[in-house]
């Protein structure tokens, strides 16, 4: 990237230190991957990890490609001079030294769409010449809890290994994960694992019984919502429909309360 005019060191008299950073106009469809606007890139850049006032950089946006040694902070040797990655180069490399080529499906929570995800793409396509590193992205909304995104750094995580410790089956904790749709953010409450504990055992009970209405209609509506991008929450209202059609009116498909479970764990991944 330096070779090609991609990078640039910063002067370290204006700088302090000679870091190297990565043009962000350095190839032409930089930006496809999140959709931004240049000042929606900026707040994001500065929120996430970025430094866009910087001395010494050509571009607010440029990135961090690497970072010169510091004294207190980890570095290694390298034809740069010691020092450490960027964060978005480290995972770029990454890739391509594992699979040499671009990804079908890059995923990650929704955070990352910029910068992350978009600088990772733009340092691998400078490098290849591809013009999609990633074919298909996947960004997950975030989960919050007590008003508050979930992080380390505020402490309000909420563990599975403390809801198993007390006593909370897996399968409702994946039921109420499922409850929304991936791409969403929203909350996780107490209300969210009760619905979901409810939701289990009316389940369970439904594919208890011994017959059931016929299977075929809700297995096929399932697996078509879950085909277009993984819409659980319409596959388990159509769950929900079949199991209170169970439980109320009964039915004469003596093999639909085993083929409705079946299908729950095999495209759900709930074991009843």
């Amino acid at each position: 990237m330096l070779a090609s005019g991609a990078a640039y060191t910063v002067d370290p008299e204006i700088g302090d230190y000679p870091d190297i950073y990565y043009r962000a106009d350095a190839t032409v469809q930089f930006g496809y991957e999140s959709g931004c606007d240049r000042d929606t890139m900026l707040t994001l850049f500065e929120q996430r990890g970025g430094d866009p006032s910087r001395p010494g950089k050509t571009d607010q946006l440029d990135a961090l490609l690497w970072r010169a040694a510091r004294a207190g902070e980890p570095s290694w040797p390298s034809p740069f001079g010691p020092g450490r990655p960027g964060w978005h180069v480290e995972c770029a490399a990454i890739a391509l030294s594992r699979i040499n080529s671009g990804l079908d499906i890059q995923g990650g929570g929704s955070d990352l769409i910029f910068p992350h995800h978009e600088f990772t793409a733009a340092h691998a396509e400078c490098v290849t010449g591809e013009r999609r590193f990633a074919r298909h992205y996947v960004h997950a909304g975030m989960i919050g809890w007590d008003g508050h995104k979930m992080s380390k750094s505020r402490g309000n995580l909420v563990l599975v290994s403390t809801l198993r410790a007390q006593g909370v089956e897996p399968s409702a904790v994946r039921l109420g994960l499922l409850a929304g749709h991936y791409r969403e953010d929203r909350f996780w409450t107490h209300q969210v694992l009760d619905e979901a504990a409810g939701r289990l055992q009316r389940w369970r009970t439904a594919t208890a019984l011994p017959a059931g209405p016929d299977a075929a209609d809700v297995i096929a509506r399932v697996r078509r919502y879950l085909a277009d991008d993984l819409d659980t929450p319409k596959a388990i209202a159509a769950l929900d429909g079949w199991a209170t059609d169970a439980l109320e009116y009964g039915g004469h498909d003596e093999s639909a309360p085993t083929s409705v479970a079946t299908a729950i764990d095999a495209l759900l991944g709930v074991d009843l």
